[in-house]
């Protein structure tokens, strides 16, 4: 698993289970897109980005691989990124 005790960034926790996590967030990313109209271009390219995202997270299970093929900076950057992914879905569907 995870054998990092910090991240080395302020404010930024260490996550032990990073994979389950980004899965999460990305599910319910896509589940927010899909109140979007299917031709709208928010959800066109952000289901696909996402897509291919969650495809790596399922294929990888080394940290450190999924981490350069993320190409986000450490995992937990990643996470922070995918929730306000979230985030901002959710704002547009508002």
């Amino acid at each position: 698993m995870c054998v990092l005790k910090t991240t080395g960034l302020v404010r930024l926790a260490v996550c032990n289970t990073p994979h389950e996590r980004l899965r999460i967030l990305y599910a319910k990313i896509l589940e927010v897109l899909e109140d979007i109209p299917k031709n709208g271009t928010y959800r066109k390219y952000t289901e696909q980005i996402i897509n291919e995202k969650l495809g790596m997270v399922k294929a990888e299970p080394d940290v450190q691989k999924l981490e350069d093929q993320l190409q986000g900076g450490q995992l937990e950057e990643v996470i922070l990124q995918a929730d306000h992914e979230l985030n901002l879905a959710r704002k547009m569907v508002q």
